[in-house]
């Protein structure tokens, strides 16, 4: 079973770059495609980014497109997620998912494998 920890969130201004990274215990990460997700308070958990097992294929949600970059070193068992020229729009809490198989993309509910979780606030 893999167990997913996110960090690299903080606080910082608008323009800014943050690396998020998805470190994955055990061993079969590899077996796992991957997912960074979002959410705001009384919001839905909205998707952001994904990416397949091997690392081959991605895919965006628009407001990020050209701004995000998805990755993964299974090597190193973690996933990460650049953000650069961030946005205030681009706050909240961001979490990594991942399930087994090549690739799921956006779709939320075929994920079973989530982190706690990790801010992100962006000042104006």
């Amino acid at each position: 079973q893999v167990q997913l920890v996110e960090s690299g969130g903080g606080l910082v201004q608008a323009g800014d770059s943050l690396r998020l990274s998805c470190a994955a215990s055990g061993r079969a990460f590899g077996n796992y495609a991957m997912a960074w997700f979002r959410q705001t308070q009384g919001k839905e958990r909205e998707f952001v980014a994904a990416i397949s097992r091997t690392g081959d294929v991605t895919d965006y949600v628009n407001s990020v497109k050209g701004r995000f970059t998805i990755s993964r070193d299974n090597a190193k068992n973690t996933g990460y997620l650049q953000m650069d020229s961030l946005k205030p729009d681009d706050t909240a809490v961001y979490y990594c998912a991942a399930g087994f198989g090549e690739y799921i993309g956006p779709h939320t509910y075929l994920y079973d494998l989530w982190g706690q979780g990790t801010q992100v606030t962006v000042s104006s």
